[in-house]
């Protein structure tokens, strides 16, 4: 048998045999999991390991990198994991690598140490460095990069996968140290995706499957001695397809290789092999018992039974903490704190075949996300004469996790969940790790009240586990089994429900537990995710019940409350379902929810607008959600049986695109160009830029296919751990010290169950329309876990101040900061700030204008009616279209192009949700996108010296329209808009509108209105919610105050464009310019708080462009043609706008285009023997092409391009002209893009949602339904003599 095996590892045999594709034959060779080994060769040593190891904290993350100097710092952190273990050995580094089409593609006998892998550095025509390991290939521009979300990446046929089967060769050399000499050898693979097999000096030493956890071989008896001269050669063969990858079909990219580290151990003879820290509890947690299990290997030549004869076996704990608490040199040793012996008598447990030891700890340490106390395990075999064999080690914590009715409880406390999920993912090195990354990671999720990760969904990197028991995170560690997939498929059964698959599934099971088992910071194993449900799920419940009593089991599948789950685990439920379920009485278990407030939006949601290659793209825009977050907290935190969740996901999921994608070796030359071709569009679109940036990349952006486009778009931070807007929010809901304002009552609340407020200081400040009246440090008692404070709102230090004050509005802000610097923070930090209305002593009343005696000068010119004060600021109104068209102040243009109604918005990914229901296809449905307002009457009502009324009456029409009205339109208007404009001699203009939506709209995008500014009044400061993003239903992080920034500052780059920006709860902001022009606007009358939005990029923009990098400023592109024999256009830039293009020939003949463009162009012709590079508008990318034969005739493949053609319609005139002939006219075209800021103003403003995101999920008091509104707004002119303070004050009553 092992003969046959031999022969078929890594090629088909004869009869089509395939191992990869066989879902029984998992592993060959392979030792059993473990725990990750040290092989310290002593107990200092050992200490002296993890004293320089545990040296990690906020400093090291500043290091983290995500450029392409990764890729060094991945090997830079690859010797560091291994530094001072002396027999423990790195081969990550630089290795010769091949990528073959299939494995029958594969060089013949490359694994034989004879081969020469010299001309594998290059290929004709291609340039190819040396591999690094740890890498996904993919990474390197092999092959490409795949994402899907549910669909596998090739024809659902188990076992088989695809003959078309990327297959890399690895080879590199290695000596083994003489100081290794006489000791068993062991080849240790981290991971490698998704199967590999191994030769070791042309001798087959192993097959694996299983691209998340290790695999290890001994090769003691295939490596020349310490003596020899000769090099190993190491070959590895990865395929990229297995029956493995079945059971793999997680949310994430599909990347290949060997990714994580690459090690050589040297044992002894007799090692220890492995082993399992247990503690058990008195019931005051006085002590603790101390339970060792130990497993020892044993040479061929040393039997079993005379272990206990010939070595002796000791165990001790130290605690590790104690170790920076002192200056100067540390003695290690005498931080020992307990002795573990053994037992020669012990309890027989079932199945265990090692060896017990056992000790008592007194007054124990315990270990928990607040206090992560950690002790150093240290296990050594001794020989007869005493002398230390072998050292193993690993730190542990002291902490018991336990169930009680609807309970999770840690040491006996009902910890509450604020998790993240979290992916291994590095935007340049896919699923290779690097320390500082991963330090970053915690640092970001401490930093932001994060407590818990759960590992999606697969086992990790072993450094992480040891990361999260430092800095404190509790886990649910996961297997790697998902078959979502399996979903799709009408006649295949999930794989969790053939018992062909059993073992395969068991194995995973038994690899992530055995390898993980001591760690403090995992409370609950998890079977996998969105693998359906079935027996082969029982079975591995099973097993780990029964050999990890000490923890929960978790697993979502079958329906969240299925046998095989210790925890209800639902995802993306509504709130008030889980409120359900906490308050069913025949439930007993908590409810955690595994997955909550998805980022992201369904792959099968058609937008035709976007094509890539040859597959069709799907919309799929990420970014602004978790709105309703804080109506899950609420609940709760107050509701028994609700004890947290995992927020769905951590960071975006991208792929630095900036690389050649290298084609197979093997592969046709048509291959070959269309991969070249997809290189040169990232890399052509870049250089046109004139930048140098670089863009993030998500599915379809590698040519692959299928994909799930940007469903991996879905964290709260950017692909660098950039916080989203988002994680203020989550922070705000996290945070463990609350504070409530309950009548006259202000409660302070410490939700901590481990945690006192003795290391926090707590600051107020109060606010009276948004300007500071005092602030200062609250004297409060320390306040022990789960309890609380009260305040007399009356009593505290705030209360003269806001009673002497005669604001509208009163604000508290309690802050609480750290006193002292820990692992993942400075000193300072902000760990809860919550913001209370404070009662006012006088009444809020309507708004007024205190009129003033200037006398308004008005001109009539035709259609216009100029308005004016003085110098200080000219109103140009026209009548006949009802617009402002312009506003001047101080002679300085501030206003252009009109104030209009408004209820369309960009839409962002939860609108996008829900396919046929979801809003954006209601919305565009109704046409909702497509409205321009006409005009049907414009009147003055009122013109005296102090002030003029104007009256419009706006109607809306879909797009189209001839720009008249007669009376058989109206009745096909979706809106009618009456706005009364009362321009007062003060410069204040008070607009009050009424809309009436026609009957059968949907629920709207917003109710408001916009206009434009010039570029220059780039200067935004509001009073309202902020400084960050955050719309009604995502909120409560935002303080109101006074906030500046500048309208750069407003955008937030979400890598998919939408709505995005926003600001709620704004009483009033002005716009300025460098000198301190510019308008002023807040509500008036009785209208509430408006939410605002600020950009240099139109609604329009944000909903065309596909990235960031995409997006155009202003919204109209003015052109100018100029005539020169000597060349031909070049680069043209174009923008979607519903504005028309303004053309003009020449400055005293200008003309306008009725052709406006759509999406985005970019077109790059030169004379002759020069390429035509163009990208369609649908971002379909082309092929070279060369017009040197015949410059006018375009390949019949092209789909239509935008080419410019002159045609003389009447003098001074050109027409656009759209057309499949590349015509070559005598023209010299230069394009610009007339910059302008839009401002959305709205009286209503629909929630963003983020329960999920493929139903439509903005709760119903955040919708804005298609009814009559009422409101005003009031603007005017502000200049640097003034301020919006002022001017807001100024309209309050006495």
């Amino acid at each position: 048998m092992a003969s046959l095996i031999v022969s078929q590892l890594g090629f088909p045999s004869e009869n089509g045999y395939k191992v990869w594709e066989d879902q029984s034959f998992i592993k060959w060779r392979k030792r059993d999991p473990h725990v990750t080994l040290r092989c310290h060769e002593s107990v200092e040593g050992s200490l002296k390991y993890w004293y320089e190891r545990n040296k990690v904290d906020l400093s090291v993350s500043k290091s983290a990198v995500w450029n392409d100097d990764a890729v060094q710092s991945a090997l830079e952190s690859a010797a560091f994991w291994v530094k001072g273990l002396p027999f423990v050995k790195s081969l990550s580094g630089y290795w010769k690598f091949l990528l073959a089409s299939n494995p029958t593609a594969v060089p013949k006998n490359f694994y034989e140490s004879a081969f020469q892998d010299s001309d594998w550095e290059t290929l004709p025509g291609l340039s190819f460095a040396i591999e690094t390991v740890p890498s996904n290939w993919q990474m390197h521009g092999y092959d490409r990069p795949i994402y899907t979300n549910i669909v596998y990446p090739f024809p659902l046929d188990p076992p088989h996968v695809p003959t078309d089967n990327p297959t890399g060769c690895y080879r590199t050399y290695f000596h083994i140290p003489k100081e290794w000499k006489g000791r068993r050898i062991l080849l240790h693979f981290e991971a490698v995706d998704s199967a590999f097999c191994a030769w070791v000096n042309g001798v087959p030493i192993g097959y694996s499957q299983d691209s998340r956890l290790p695999a290890e071989f001994e090769i003691t008896d295939y490596c020349y001695s310490c003596d020899s001269d000769k090099k190993n050669v190491l070959s590895v063969q990865v395929f990229r397809w297995s029956d493995g990858s079945y059971l793999e079909d997680q949310d994430h990219w599909w990347l290949s290789g060997i990714h994580r580290d690459v090690l050589l151990l040297s044992k002894p003879q007799v090692f220890i092999a492995d082993y399992f820290f247990k503690s058990n509890f008195a019931d005051n947690f006085s002590y603790a018992d101390i339970q060792l299990e130990v497993k020892i290997d044993c040479s061929r030549e040393t039997p079993k039974d005379i272990v206990l004869t010939d070595f002796i076996i000791e165990a001790a704990l130290y605690d590790a903490g104690s170790w920076y608490n002192c200056d100067g040199n540390v003695d290690l040793l005498s931080s020992n704190v307990a002795n573990i012996e053994l037992n020669r008598f012990p309890t027989q447990t079932l199945g265990f075949h090692g060896y017990m030891l056992e000790g008592k700890l007194e007054n124990p340490k315990l270990w928990s996300a607040e206090h992560p106390n950690l002790y150093t395990l240290v296990i050594i075999l001794k020989d007869a004469s005493g002398k230390i064999v072998d050292c193993e080690s690993c730190l542990v914590g002291i902490r018991q996790v336990s169930k009680a009715p609807k309970q999770l409880l840690v040491n006996g406390h009902p910890v509450v969940i604020r998790g993240v999920n979290r992916h291994e993912h590095h935007p340049r090195l896919g699923k290779t790790n690097i320390e500082a990354c991963m330090v970053k990671d915690l640092v970001v999720m401490k930093q932001n009240n994060i407590n818990a990760v759960r590992n999606s969904h697969y086992p990790q990197h072993p450094r992480w586990y040891e990361l999260c028991d430092l800095f404190g995170m509790y886990m649910i560690d996961e297997a790697n089994i998902e078959t979502h997939g399996f979903d799709l498929s009408g006649h295949l059964k999930h794989p969790t429900q053939e018992p062909s698959w059993a073992a395969a599934m068991m194995d995973r099971v038994i690899g992530m537990v055995e390898r993980d088992k001591n760690h403090a910071c995992i409370f609950s194993w998890s079977l996998g995710n969105e693998a359906g449900y079935g027996p082969n799920h029982s079975a591995s419940a099973g097993w780990i019940r029964g050999r990890d009593p000490s923890r929960v089991v978790h697993y979502e599948g079958g329906g969240s409350r299925t046998p095989s789950t210790d925890i209800v685990c639902p995802m993306y439920m509504r709130v008030w379902d889980i409120v359900k379920i906490a308050k069913d009485p025949n439930e007993s278990r908590p409810l955690i929810l595994c997955e909550y407030n998805l980022f992201s939006q369904p792959w099968h949601s058609i937008n035709p607008r976007v094509f890539y290659c040859n597959n069709v793209r799907y919309s799929h825009a990420m970014g602004n959600s978790c709105g309703n977050i804080h109506e899950y907290w609420e609940a709760i935190d107050n509701i028994f049986g609700l004890q947290g969740g995992f927020v769905w996901d951590w960071v975006d999921q991208v792929e630095n695109p900036y690389l050649f994608l290298r084609p197979f070796n093997d592969i046709e030359n048509s291959f070959l160009e269309r991969t070249k071709c997809i290189a040169f569009f990232f890399q052509a679109l870049l250089k046109d830029n004139g930048n140098g940036s670089k863009y993030w990349a998500y599915g379809g952006d590698f040519g692959d296919s299928p994909n799930d486009l940007n469903f991996c778009l879905n964290g709260i931070t950017w692909p660098d751990r950039t916080p989203h807007p988002t994680l203020h929010e989550v922070k705000y809901v996290y945070q463990p010290i609350k504070v409530y304002l309950r009548e006259s009552t202000v409660k302070i609340k410490n939700t901590n169950f481990y945690e006192t407020t003795e290391g926090l200081v707590f600051e107020w400040a109060v606010l009276g329309d948004g300007c500071e009246l005092g602030c200062g440090i609250l004297s409060l008692p320390v306040i022990e876990p789960q309890s609380s404070y009260d305040i007399e709102w009356k009593s505290g230090p705030w209360y003269p101040l806001g009673a002497s004050s005669d604001a509208e509005e009163i604000f508290l802000t309690i802050t609480t900061k750290l006193l002292h610097s820990k692992r993942w923070v400075e000193a300072g930090h902000v760990v809860s700030s919550t913001q209370v209305q404070l009662p006012s002593k006088r009444d809020i009343v309507p708004h007024i204008i205190k009129t003033k005696d200037d006398v308004l000068s008005t001109e009539i010119l035709g259609d216009n009616i100029i308005i004016s004060q003085s110098k200080l600021w000219e109103i140009t109104f026209n009548t006949k279209t009802g617009s402002l068209d312009s506003w001047k102040v101080e002679g300085v243009p501030i206003m252009k192009n009109g104030l209009f109604p408004c209820f369309w918005r960009a839409p962002t990914d939860n609108d996008k949700g829900g396919g046929p229901s979801s809003y954006q296809t209601k919305w565009k449905a109704a046409c909702i996108d497509e409205i321009v307002f006409l005009t049907e009457s414009c009147s003055i009502q009122n013109k005296t010296d102090n002030v003029v009324k104007i009256a419009v009456v706006y109607l809306g029409f879909i797009k189209g329209e001839d720009g008249t009205l007669d009376e058989s339109k109206k009745a096909s208007a979706l809106f009618k808009v009456d706005m009364l404009y009362t321009i007062h001699a003060s410069g204040d203009i008070v607009i009050e509108s009424n809309v009436k939506p026609s009957s059968g709209l949907p629920p709207l995008p917003r109710v408001g209105v916009e206009f434009h500014l010039e570029k220059s009044v780039d200067q935004v400061k509001w009073y309202g919610r902020g400084p960050f993003e955050c719309y009604p239903d995502r909120k409560a992080a935002a303080h109101v105050g006074v906030y500046e920034q500048s309208i750069e500052g407003m955008h937030v780059p979400y890598i998919v464009p939408g709505e995005s920006g926003g600001r709620a709860d704004v009483r009033w902001v002005t716009f300025q310019n460098k000198d301190g022009c510019g308008i002023y606007a807040s509500t008036y009358g009785k209208s509430p708080p408006m939410q605002l939005n600020a950009s240099y990029f139109s609604t329009a923009e944000l909903d065309r462009a596909v990235r960031n990098e995409e997006l155009i400023k202003g919204d109209t592109i003015e052109v100018n043609f100029q005539v020169n024999n000597a060349f031909l256009f070049s680069y043209v830039l174009c923008t979607c706008t519903f504005a028309p293009l303004h053309l003009y020939e020449s400055e005293a003949n200008p003309c306008t285009c009725s052709s406006p463009l759509t999406g985005l162009l970019i077109l790059n012709m030169k004379v002759y023997d020069w390429p035509v590079v163009g990208i369609h508008p649908h971002k379909k990318v082309l092929k070279n092409h060369d017009h040197s034969e015949n410059p006018d005739e375009v390949p019949k493949e092209w789909p239509v391009l935008f080419s410019l053609k002159r045609e003389t319609v009447k003098k001074g005139s050109i027409k656009m002209m759209v057309t499949r002939n590349l015509s070559f006219i005598p023209l010299l075209c230069y394009c610009f893009v007339v910059v302008v800021l839009q401002v959305h103003l709205d009286h209503k403003h629909m929630g963003i949602g983020g329960d999920d995101s493929w139903t439509p999920c903005v709760h119903e008091n955040y919708l804005v339904p298609a009814v009559p509104y009422s409101f005003s707004i009031r603007l005017c002119p502000v200049t640097s003599a003034t301020s919006g303070q002022n001017l807001y004050r100024s309209q309050l009553q006495n």
